[in-house]
């Protein structure tokens, strides 16, 4: 089962944010729970998916965009005054916001120099080091929209590595840790779905 088929259990979009997950969630329980429907087996199978859909999905599915908001907004077109229904494409708008200007020179070099000794630890395979040179990148200009998504990126190819090393737990948990880091990245999505049918077809 890929991400898409757990969003489908719940009746959602894949996609859909971590509140509307939680929302239908509740009213599929209601409506399925055994108590509420005593010696029906087919309500009792339904309500067991949904609430493994909804385990998997409450560590990958994006924040609101409430939370996404968060963060101090530095142009006109503010993301609240957008609709939660297009979180994913809301939280994609939020790259202009970044404003390059606001790092040091010492810390642009460090980003420079940064992503092209992780582009060679990527290429080589070395994904631990890689992911703590990344990790400590973003410690050091955490709010950085191009960091996250390598820090996000880094995450996503240790976890498919380790699908080949049959370290499937350890995969999969990489490849939700990579949708938590950069949750609003329709790529990296894709990327980690076909990651995810890997891992369901192989084991």
């Amino acid at each position: 089962m890929d991400i898409a088929d757990y969003y489908r259990q719940l009746g959602l979009r894949s996609g859909s944010s971590l509140s509307q997950v939680k929302a239908s969630y509740r009213r599929l329980a209601r409506e399925l729970h055994p108590d509420v429907n005593p010696g029906n087996e087919q309500a009792k199978n339904k309500f067991i998916a949904i609430t493994e859909a909804y385990k998997f999905l409450l560590e990958i599915a994006p924040p609101d965009v409430k939370e996404v908001k968060k963060q101090p907004v530095s142009t006109p077109n503010s993301v609240a005054a957008r609709p939660q229904s297009q979180a994913v494409k809301v939280t994609r708008k939020e790259r202009p916001i970044q404003d390059p200007v606001a790092l040091s020179e010492a810390e642009q070099k460090l980003k420079r120099d940064s992503y092209l000794q992780l582009q060679q630890l990527l290429k080589y395979q070395r994904f631990p080091r890689a992911i703590a040179l990344v990790e400590g990148l973003a410690q050091r200009i955490p709010d950085d929209v191009e960091v996250r998504q390598w820090q996000a990126i880094a995450y996503q190819r240790w976890g498919r590595h380790l699908i080949g090393e049959h370290q499937v737990e350890k995969a999969r948990s990489y490849l939700k840790k990579a949708l938590r880091t950069d949750p609003h990245n329709r790529a990296l999505w894709a990327e980690v779905e076909r990651d995810f049918r890997r891992l369901e077809q192989i084991y």
